[in-house]
Formats: structure tokens, C-alpha cells, sequence
């Protein structure tokens, strides 16, 4: 579905039409640009931006079916920018994931935007209160979409540290169920390192003017954005060694304890195993047994077992295994 379209001259929204052949012929005759912006299109909808702006077959391909890695390619007069767009939910305590497809041209930018992540509307609202930087025209709105992007990434980095913090409790704390928690946290890491490593050698590439040219002033921008992409991508990577550290930890505090429940069970079996072995003895049935006429052969007998009993259990107390 289409969410916004515009034409802006000089900075400001000069008009907003009602159709995409207006916005096109508007485009043509002003000596602004066009903002479209849609939400998950369908095929039939991106069809008709992509005839009237001559968008080239493979980014719309790409555009329409989503999942993407972030990356920019060059397609004659066009720049095709995908970015990968994250949220946290406090409520599931995960990772939720979007993609925003950016075509910029001659006097033109349409944004195609998949999932709830990153919304646009406070850019172009931003944008529209700042008619200098909006005056530079479409790249001015790639860079506010990307800074925002970026932005939207620090939410996340904070939502994944509290959980990371909240596993290294419960693992000395002595959950043995934590396990799972780990290894779902590892994974949402590395999906989250997925969408913002690759945006870092976009950034590069941008930066350096290979595929698209920016206005000098805008290039400052960009590095401030680089410089915050980079940061992210460093604690991503933390992160990682972290969850993997935990995961270790984790296993070998496991592995102690089992090996605690193993001593406990031996201990107990070595102690029960004497009185067994004392109480068969005198069981047998010979003729001819030592103490078998003592009339305190009975009593003497329980109080061995007894006497080895605490005797083993005072010596296993004393190593630690029960």
C-alpha cells in the first residue's frame, strides 16, 4: 500500500498528489523531487511505481520478495539501497526484524518498507521541519533513513545486554534450564549482526562516492552515521564472545554439579554397602560360623554395621561428598 507521497521544491512540501501519474508528471514539470513511500506492497502495486519511474527488474524483484542482506547496487541513473531495520519487544524479550528498500533516482526516492520496524513518518515529519537539509534533495532522505536505522539499533543493544545480564545471573545462580535461553539469545546475536555488519561496507562504499555522490556537506553526515553503525557492529561481536563464554561456563558448572550427585550416590552406596555385606555374611547358612553361639552375636553385629555406617559417613562428610 502506498503511505505517503509528495512532491518537494526548495526544501518544502509544494503538494501532495492523488495519483502516481500526478506525482510523475509533477516530478517532470517541478524542479523538486518525489517522496513515495510504501508499506509491503503487493506485486500488482510495486508495478505501477516501478513502470512509472523506469525502476530497474532486478531491484524490484528484490524490493517485492524482501529478505535481503543490507547492500547498494547501481542501476544506470538509480541507486538501490537495502537496510535491515530491528526493534526490541520488552514484552517477548525478542529481536524483531524489517527491511527498508530505498530507490533513489533523478529527482525521485521511493522507499518500500517490510515489516513494523523503523517507521518512516517521524523522518519525513523530521525532515519536513528541517527544509536546509531537505533542499539537498533525495540523498538528504537516504541519509535521514539510514541515520534512523542506525538510531532504531541502540534500543536493541541495550534490550540484548539486560538479557545477557539476566543469563549470567541464572547461570550462577544454578538454573540448569538456562541452556535453552542461551542458545535462543545466540541466535537472535547473530541475526541482529547479520543486518548491521553489511551496512558498515555500504556506509564505506557511500562514503567514498562509488556508487553514488553526495553533497560534501551530506558525506560529514554519513560518517557520523558510519561511525555509529561500526560501534553497534563491535558490540554485536562482544556480545558473541560473551554468550559463548556464558555457554562454556554454563556447561562446565554443569558438569560439577553432576559430578557432586555422582560422589553423593557413591557415598551412599559405599555406606549402605557394608551393613549389606556384614548382614549376608551372617546370613548364610553354615554350621560352623564364627560368634554363631555368642549370645551377643546378634547385638554386636548390628552395632558394627552402625559403627561402620557413621564411620563412613563421618569420612565422606569430611571430603566434601555429602
Amino acid at each position: 500500500m502506498i503511505v505517503d507521497k509528495a512532491i518537494y521544491v526548495d526544501g518544502h512540501r509544494s503538494e501532495t498528489p492523488h495519483s502516481l501519474e500526478e506525482t510523475y508528471e509533477a516530478c517532470r514539470e517541478s524542479k523538486g523531487f518525489a517522496w513515495i513511500g510504501l508499506y509491503e506492497p503487493t506485486e500488482e502495486e510495486f508495478e505501477s511505481v516501478a513502470g512509472e519511474f523506469d525502476l530497474h527488474e532486478l531491484a524490484v524483484e528484490d524490493a517485492i520478495t524482501a529478505h535481503q542482506r543490507p547492500k547498494i547496487e547501481r542501476y544506470g541513473d538509480s541507486v538501490f539501497v537495502v537496510l535491515k531495520s530491528a526493534r526490541y519487544r520488552d514484552e517477548t524479550e525478542t529481536v524483531e526484524f524489517g527491511e527498508i528498500h530505498v530507490f533513489v533516482g533523478p529527482g525521485f526516492i521511493i522507499t518500500v518498507r517490510h515489516g513494523k520496524a523503523s517507521e518512516l513518518h517521524e523522518v519525513r515529519d523530521r525532515l519536513e521541519s528541517q527544509p536546509d537539509l531537505l533542499s539537498q534533495g533525495p540523498s538528504a532522505v537516504l541519509y535521514a533513513i539510514m541515520d534512523r536505522v542506525v538510531d532504531d539499533y541502540a534500543p536493541v543493544v541495550t534490550g540484548l545486554e539486560t538479557d545477557i545480564d539476566e543469563i549470567e545471573a541464572q547461570v550462577f545462580g544454578g538454573n540448569a534450564t538456562v541452556s535453552r535461553r542461551i542458545y535462543a539469545l545466540s541466535r537472535e546475536v547473530i541475526a541482529f549482526r547479520r543486518a548491521v555488519q553489511p551496512l558498515t561496507g555500504v556506509l564505506e562504499r557511500m562514503i567514498e562516492g562509488e556508487v553514488y555522490d553526495f553533497d560534501p556537506e551530506l558525506h560529514r553526515y554519513l560518517r557520523d552515521v558510519s561511525d555509529h553503525a561500526l560501534r553497534v557492529t563491535e558490540q554485536v561481536e562482544a556480545f558473541r564472545e560473551l554468550l559463548s563464554n556464558i555457554l562454556s561456563v554454563n556447561l562446565t558448572l554443569v558438569s560439577i554439579n553432576q559430578n557432586d550427585e555422582v560422589k553423593k550416590i557413591s557415598a551412599w552406596a559405599a555406606i549402605l554397602f557394608t551393613p549389606t555385606v556384614i548382614s549376608g555374611i551372617y546370613g548364610m547358612n553354615f554350621d560352623l560360623m564364627p560368634e554363631l553361639q555368642w549370645t551377643a552375636g546378634y547385638p554386636f553385629a548390628l552395632a558394627l554395621m552402625a559403627l561402620t555406617v557413621l564411620m563412613l559417613h563421618r569420612i565422606f562428610k569430611r571430603r566434601g561428598w555429602l
